[in-house]
């Protein structure tokens, strides 16, 4: 007797040229199981918090610490348009102990990355390049939830006109998004 000679239980044809009696009984189990798993995964995807690289550009608004206790900066992004500005404490002799608004002169927005520069304060300058990323906050209502990290230039002109820049990696955390600036 060959193999041929033997019929599926569910169907007339041989088991060589059809299937096994475990592949007939299980098919069901695997089809159904299939498509469990794919449903699983798509709402596992749309519940995923979203990270820097999925966020949108217009989620980076907000407010974010500067380089001292009490100073900020503002950025508002919305459609690829950057504006905002730098509140802190002036450092020049004219100016030092006053609070200054540095308001963006210009300022570009693509993905995840951020690159701005600010209008001349008493002789002073900013222009900042650098990108967004997740912070340890776990909500936007936490301090950190998005941290701003790049390169800071202060740029300044003196009495005679002599312009000197310094350069300076920073890293800005976003203050929780009902707050004020501390």
């Amino acid at each position: 007797m060959n193999s041929s000679d033997y019929l599926c239980w569910s169907c007339t044809w041989p088991i060589s040229e059809w299937c096994t009696l475990a592949e007939m009984k299980f098919l069901p189990v695997f089809i159904v199981s299939a498509v469990l798993l794919s449903a699983v995964a798509t709402q596992a995807q749309a519940a995923a918090p979203q990270n820097a690289t999925t966020a949108s550009a217009d989620d980076y608004s907000g407010m974010y610490s500067f380089l001292k206790e009490g100073e900020f900066v503002q950025v508002t992004i919305e459609g690829g348009k950057v504006s905002g500005f730098i509140s802190r404490f002036g450092d020049s002799e004219s100016d030092k102990g006053t609070f200054l608004d540095q308001f963006l002169k210009t300022g570009r927005s693509d993905g995840n990355k951020l690159s701005f520069t600010t209008e001349n304060v008493h002789g002073v300058w900013f222009t900042f390049d650098g990108s967004f990323s997740r912070g340890p906050g776990k909500t936007g209502d936490d301090e950190a939830y998005y941290l701003l990290r790049g390169t800071l230039t202060r740029s300044s002109t003196d009495a005679d006109k002599k312009t000197s820049s310094q350069e300076r990696a920073v890293e800005f955390k976003s203050f929780p998004r009902d707050a004020a600036p501390r």
